[in-house]
């Protein structure tokens, strides 16, 4: 293959509705499934749901200034670009790797998180072998077309979509039931013992970082902005519909769960951990509806989540990587592309990142995963905080 027949662009084959889900893809996965539940244990029912709004209205303002940019100059290295522009070019320089750095990693966590989830169906096998196997997936995937891509995540996403709906759905059921039972308050939960606002101030403090790491990847549609159809007309959309959507369903997902599960019950403390997906607070509301087949509905749903979530991670960071060595900040290397418009170098760079899942078979699922975890939320901070400035 000669560089003269591959393109010297990223080919511009996203519709809204890719661009929607690629952001939806990132943003909801481990973050909404297991660690909410740890969220209203440590602050409440009140404090879990006034730290997800107040994360969420932050977002609000980062997404609408990055609408604003992504509008008028759409690129692929979005957040580099802009903070070169408009700052400094040190800036613009320390952004796009931190991002890079950031989403590769990010790809690693929720590899190391396919370990746990594939535990519950298959104790026996070791889990690097599953993380090889979704990381053959994933890399597959980025691989193809961007159409091919988008398509793939569109429908990954999907099932997210669906499943938190259904979820939505019984949970309200659930507590219209309740409303109609005699001598009974729905808002039980809410008045017991410290609740609504349990721990204070500390305690919504440190909830809002796991808040802040459940939304990140709201910011993904500036990125997929440079493969874009009709920027000036599908960005704007995109990033409205995106944020409200994000928005309702983390919302209304605390609501349900602090209303129908007790703050104090120690399951929800433990959900984070991983191991067992029976700890999931969407699991525990499945069994309280009688729904007996939960955990292992809940273990599929979260399953294609971790590979949605990996899959917009990679597609975010080969991106960020190839516009950077296209503006001379990153090794030429990196900006080739092949015969179909996909940066190859930089997805194979961003892959060997993504490999740190296998440093679980000599330090231990749950430290690298906790590391990994650590590293992915601070650096997506900072990337908030490049956005804004």
């Amino acid at each position: 293959m000669s560089d003269t027949s591959a393109p010297q662009h990223l080919q511009r084959k996203l519709g809204a509705r890719h661009l929607n889900m690629i952001a939806i893809g990132g943003s909801i996965g481990t973050g909404l499934f297991l660690a909410s539940g740890s969220t209203i244990a440590t602050a409440g029912p009140g404090g879990a749901l006034l730290a997800y709004a107040l994360i969420g209205i932050m977002i609000y303002f980062l997404m609408t200034s990055l609408g604003e940019l992504a509008t008028h100059n759409p690129s692929s290295g979005a957040f580099f670009t802009y903070g070169s522009r408009y700052v400094e070019e040190g800036f613009g320089f320390a952004l796009g790797w931190n991002y890079w750095y950031n989403w590769a990693i990010t790809v690693a966590f929720e590899l190391v998180a396919v370990q746990f989830i594939m535990k519950f169906w298959f104790p026996e096998i070791a889990g690097f072998y599953w993380s090889a196997i979704f990381l053959a997936v994933i890399f597959g995937i980025n691989a193809m077309t961007v159409k091919g891509f988008g398509e793939s995540e569109f429908w990954f996403s999907m099932i997210k979509v669906v499943a938190i709906i259904v979820f939505i759905i019984i949970g309200i059921a659930m507590i219209v039931k309740i409303m109609l039972t005699p001598d009974v308050s729905v808002w039980s939960n809410w008045t017991k013992g410290d609740a609504p606002f349990v721990g204070g101030l500390q305690a919504l403090v440190g909830v809002a970082m796991i808040a802040g790491f459940s939304f990140q990847g709201t910011e993904m549609v500036g990125v997929a902005a440079g493969e874009s159809k009709d920027p000036k007309k599908t960005i704007p959309l995109a990033i409205k519909q995106i944020f409200w959507r994000i928005l309702l369903f983390y919302i209304l997902c605390i609501f349900i769960i602090g209303t129908l599960v007790s703050y104090d019950n120690p399951l929800l403390l433990h959900a984070a951990e991983s191991e067992n997906i029976a700890l999931s607070p969407f699991t525990l509301l499945y069994e309280k509806a009688g729904l007996a087949f939960a955990a292992g509905l809940m273990n599929a749903v979260i399953l294609s989540a971790i590979l949605s979530a990996g899959n917009s991670g990679m597609y975010s960071s080969t991106r960020m990587l190839f516009d950077m060595a296209k503006e001379g900040r990153a090794p030429k290397w990196f900006s080739k592309l092949d015969t179909r418009g996909v940066p190859m170098n930089a997805l194979y760079a961003t892959t060997a990142v993504a490999a740190l899942c296998f440093l679980t078979t000599f330090i231990g699922e749950q430290q690298v995963f906790n590391w990994l975890l650590n590293m992915s939320g601070m650096c997506g901070f900072i990337v908030w905080l490049g956005i804004a400035i």
